[in-house]
Order: C-alpha cells, then structure tokens, then sequence
C-alpha cells in the first residue's frame, strides 16, 4: 500500500455499466493539472463491469467488489471507505467529466475555504443528439454560495424540470471523515439528497462553480423509471431522520416543512392516479377532496381523461381506453446506480 495521497479520488458506483463505464473512468483520468485515483465499486454485475476494471490498463483505477448486491448507498460508501484523495467526486457510470473540471473546482473550493464544491452540468440527449446547460451560467453566477436552506429549497419535485439536486458535489474527505457521513444504504431513490444536505446541515460550506464541468448523458429511454408511492414514503421516512439527526436555522427549517408538504402532496397525486387506473371513483373523489392541491399535478390532457373516466363510472359504462398515467421520475438519485434509471 502507497502512502502517496492524490488530489482526488472518483468513485464509480457501477451495476452492469460494461456500455458506458470506459467512457466515465477514462474521463476521470484525463483531468488536468492533478492526480487522481478511480475506485470503481461492482455491485455484482453479470456483464463485464468487473472485467473492464480488472484489465484497465492505468494502475489508477482501482476494482472494490462487493460480496453482494447493497444498491447505490452501499455501493458508494465502499468507495469512500477506499479512498485515498483528499477530495472526493462521485461520478455515476454512465457520466463523464470536462478535463478541466477537478482543477476549477478544487482551486474555487480550497480559495474560500469551502468543504464541498458544485458545478454546472452539460445535459446530453443521446436519443436526439442534443446537449444543453442544465442552469443558466448567469442565474449561478448569483449563488456563489449553496446553503442548506436554497438546497432544499429547489428539491421540490414537480416544480420544475431540473434542480439543484442534479448537481455532482465534490468533498474535502477529511471533512466526511471528521462527521462520519456516508450514504443512506436504506435509500434506492434520493441518496445523493440526503447525503448533500446531511454535509450541508453539518456545516459544510459549499462553492457554486457557474460552468459546465460534469457530462450528463441521457439515453435512449434512460427516463422510463416511475415514480411510486413507496418511493415518496422511503423519501418522507428519510426526512424525518434527517430532521432529527441535523440542526436546522429559520431559513432551512422553513424550507424542510415546504419540502414535507410536497412530498405529501405528490404522494396524494399517486394515490390519485392509482385510483384513476382502477377506476375506483370513491376513492378518487376522497383523495380530491382531502387533497385538492395534488390534483393540480394532473396535465390538462390527463385532466380531460379524468372527468371523462369519471362519467363513465357514474353512468355504469366501460370507457373507450385506460388513461395511461405515470409520473416520470425527477432526480433524486434513481438507481441502480445511475441517476437517470
């Protein structure tokens, strides 16, 4: 075992990324103007994740195998128990990363003294050959710093397509280390959250670098996961830890009880669609009278298929076609280890 300490180390969760895994760590290892180390975490594949990793060329890349499949949160917190850098990136497998990212943020990080560093992201349509911001350079160029009450306060889902909990922070390790923080192995949606605003609510000053730095691919049929209700619920329990683990000022205080009822809202809306799938007309006009607000969240098409399902259950009919009614998935850490599903 070297004593020698690199800048950084990635940590590539991976589950049966043989596609896109090459493209991620030959990205780590192409960043300029510092040295680094890759562990790639194999969360038991049964494609050739493992072999790609154990044949890199580059003794950088390092293989941890987990003995058995634990998901993102078990699988990244076996990177950070490998790691050797002084900071940390977490880099999903199917990502990868401009050449100059690490140097712009570690240099912006270490300037103001800051324990976590964020950067803009490059959103990459590979089914329509697209690649756009994902935030406007000049609304971050207003956010130098990212405090916990604006994080959670942008982790609202439905409110809009993108929010800050797409960023890809970067950790001062000894700052993980001295707070023991570490991902959150009960949660398969929304670990990357928690663990931020867990930093964040320990007091970790975090740098806003307004340009793109992180690759965010989106593949063909890459959106397809669902949101589900088990999911709200695991996300809501989360919270609730979270709440009483940190300490909280007026400001972030403020913005957890928005997020609560969000998610609560959102949990309504699920139960709405579920009812509506099932035609269950009681329990449709239950859930809308005592949860008004998340009938907000149907889209006027699906609203039209709505009254019409509805009249027919009033009239005893069959209607013509089912809605097909599904929530696509905002990001929050979708899994397995990718957060695009």
């Amino acid at each position: 075992m070297t004593d020698f300490i690199p800048d950084v180390s990635f940590v590539i969760a991976a589950y049966n990324a043989e596609e896109t895994l090459e493209r991620a760590i030959d990205s780590a290892l192409a960043q300029g103007a510092v040295s680094m180390e890759v562990v790639v975490v194999d969360d038991c594949s049964t494609d050739s994740t493992r072999e790609i990793v154990s044949n890199h060329p580059d003794p950088r890349v390092r293989l941890v195998a987990m003995p058995r499949n634990g998901g993102p949160g078990a699988a990244r917190n076996a990177g950070l128990d490998a790691a050797r850098g002084r900071w940390v990136a977490v880099l999903d497998s199917d990502d990868a990363l401009r050449p100059d990212r690490m140097a712009r943020l570690i240099a912006r990080a270490e300037k103001a003294d800051a324990q976590i560093a964020v950067d803009n992201l490059d959103v990459i349509r590979e089914d329509v050959g697209t690649t756009l911001p994902m935030f406007p350079e000049a609304m971050l160029s207003r956010l130098p710093l990212l405090t916990l009450a604006k994080f959670i306060a942008s982790n609202m889902i439905f409110a809009s397509e993108h929010n800050f909990g797409y960023m890809k922070p970067v950790f001062q390790r000894a700052f993980l280390e001295q707070h023991r923080l570490r991902f959150d192995e009960t949660l398969r949606i929304g670990e990357d959250y928690t663990f931020l605003a867990s930093a964040l609510a320990r007091g970790g000053v975090c740098v806003v670098e307004p340009t793109v730095g992180y690759l965010y691919y989106i593949r063909d049929g890459s959106i397809s996961r669902v949101l589900k209700k088990e999911h709200v619920d695991a996300m809501l329990a989360a919270d609730a830890r979270f709440f009483a683990e940190h300490p909280f000022g007026a400001a972030a205080l403020a913005a957890q009880r928005r997020r609560t009822r969000n998610l609560k809202e959102v949990k309504a809306f699920l139960m709405l669609v579920d009812s509506i799938k099932e035609r269950e007309l009681p329990a449709i006009l239950k859930i809308a009278c005592l949860n008004p607000r998340a009938v907000r969240h149907l889209s006027m098409p699906v609203a039209a298929r709505f009254r019409r399902l509805a009249a027919s259950l009033r009239s005893g009919r069959q209607p013509t076609s089912t809605p097909q009614l599904s929530s696509p998935l905002p990001e929050m850490g979708a899994g397995p280890h990718s957060n695009k599903g």
